[in-house]
């Protein structure tokens, strides 16, 4: 017998990258009920080669529920995540609505699973920012071997991270620049097509954003408190995956080699580091794939034991959509939810 599955925000980006990769991956469901609000009832998504019709979220009993992916918003999550816990439907969130809160394991399957096994204080779990999850899964193995010190990480942030709506903007924008109309900016605070932005969410009080307190309170979260990272996180014009410049200096020696070897050997990592033209990965060829690509592995000479190198991901998948998945098969895999037909 299999689990019952919701997908809550199925018709966003991320909540359609869910169905597609529950499907791919053939999680053992019996059922999937796509949800939303409910000016997307009736809305058709896809599941593989199945269509499922849009369920408005405050129609749906998730006492008949194993698992509930949460792709639909903090606010969202914040009001019902605890309702549909206590119903005893496992969330797993991919807001930030949750990865702060003691009592909500803050999950990457390859750096830190056993960790999972907090969730029955609020039957929720939460998914690390998108920028946070790459990082972390190259850090992990390297971590191990030589103890990081601390991390200096300038993002290079696609438009997708900011939903649908931003991604529209940015190919709008490109229009309009090629047939010389005006371009206004709506989702963001500048023109995003042929430029940079150094914002991502909004600033705090010490001058860093949001996003790049996120990556550096998430990343203690998940791997080492004793870890000091500062980031810069800029929006860059790329439709879809996530590109990370990495500055790491560590309390034991280690070696670009050792690294390159480590790294290939670590899950969810795959090393593409070729010291001639072409020999790393772009976002381009990230776009649809689940790993974690690192590239320009190399010593830094200006720190004792210093490592350089470029991480990155598709932030649909690996930032959100499968690491949820990953989380479930782990709660599956380890016996640690039953699933209610069997019950």
């Amino acid at each position: 017998m299999g689990y019952k599955v919701a997908v809550v925000g199925a018709t966003g980006n991320v909540g359609r990258e869910m169905l597609e990769i529950l499907a791919e991956r053939g999680f053992p469901a019996d059922e999937v009920l796509a949800v939303a609000s409910r000016r997307s009832q009736g809305t058709e998504v896809s599941y593989g080669d199945k269509t499922l019709k849009v369920k408005a979220l405050e129609t749906v009993d998730f006492s008949q529920y194993d698992i509930c992916l949460m792709s639909a918003g903090g606010a969202i999550s914040k009001e019902w995540s605890p309702k549909i816990g206590a119903a005893g439907c496992v969330v797993i969130d991919n807001s930030s609505a949750w990865r702060m809160d003691p009592d909500v394991p803050l999950i990457v399957p390859e750096v830190n699973a056993d960790a999972v096994a907090g969730f029955a204080k609020k039957n929720i779990i939460a998914n690390p920012n998108c920028s946070t999850a790459q990082l972390v899964v190259a850090l992990k193995p390297l971590h191990e071997r030589a103890t990081i010190k601390r991390v200096v990480v300038a993002t290079y942030q696609s438009v997708s991270g900011a939903g649908k709506d931003a991604m529209d903007e940015l190919f709008s924008q490109t229009r309009a620049i090629f047939v010389n109309d005006p371009v206004e900016p709506q989702k963001f605070p500048k023109r995003i097509a042929f430029n940079l932005i150094p914002q991502i969410d909004v600033f705090m009080e010490d001058g860093f954003t949001k996003e790049e307190w996120k990556m550096t309170a998430e990343t203690k979260k998940i791997l080492d408190p004793k870890i000091k990272l500062t980031a810069t996180c800029v929006r860059v014009p790329v439709f879809v995956s996530h590109s990370e410049a990495v500055n790491i200096e560590f309390e034991n020696p280690i070696s670009a080699d050792e690294a390159r070897s480590i790294l290939r050997e670590a899950p969810g990592c795959l090393v593409v580091d070729k010291h001639e033209p072409g020999g790393y990965v772009t976002p381009y060829e990230a776009t649809g794939e689940d790993a974690t690509y690192i590239s320009r592995i190399r010593e830094d000479i200006t720190v004792e034991n210093g490592l350089s190198m470029w991480i990155v991901a598709d932030n649909l998948r690996k930032g959100a959509a499968l690491n949820a998945v990953q989380i479930a098969e782990v709660l599956v895999n380890r016996g640690l939810i039953g699933d209610r037909a069997a019950a």
